[in-house]
């Protein structure tokens, strides 16, 4: 008598196996395209996220920049040494506090790159009607809230 077992053999792997592949390859494709789109302006990956943060936001602080991408305290200093030196970003010292803001040159590098980045990536999802881009979102929060870091 054959013994059944629920886990899915070898060679059926299940829905979320390939949803997750696929996910992943289209993360890179356009991870790939973004980051030689902030070469061309001097940047990477993790200097356009600090540069579109502290521009988007108003009185943000080094642990809050920390905190809301997901790095270390000694890796945020790090980039925004590298940034403060580039003349793109400047720390403050209010009490026990750094607080940040774009520099001159910061703040129009801001206003020219995250338009254009924004377009790069829609451009991207276009293949995808705006219904199927809602259902999309939908699904990858329902997805994030979900899972544990």
């Amino acid at each position: 008598m054959k013994q059944t077992t629920n886990a899915p053999s070898p060679r059926r792997r299940r829905p979320a196996v390939f949803a997750w592949l696929r996910l992943a390859r289209v993360f890179q494709k356009i991870d790939t395209v973004s980051e030689r789109f902030f070469r061309t302006h001097g940047l990477n990956t993790a200097q356009f996220d600090v540069l579109a943060k502290i521009g988007a936001a108003t009185d943000l602080t080094q642990q809050e920049l920390a905190a809301a991408l997901l790095v270390t305290k000694g890796n945020i200093s790090q980039l925004l040494s590298k940034m403060e030196r580039d003349g793109l970003v400047v720390r403050r010292q209010e009490g026990r506090m750094n607080c940040l803001s774009l520099t001159a040159h910061g703040q129009a590098l801001y206003q020219e790159i995250v338009p254009q980045q924004e377009a790069l990536i829609a451009e991207m999802l276009a293949p995808l009607s705006d219904d199927e881009q809602t259902e999309l979102l939908r699904l990858l929060r329902k997805l994030d809230h979900t899972l544990l870091a």
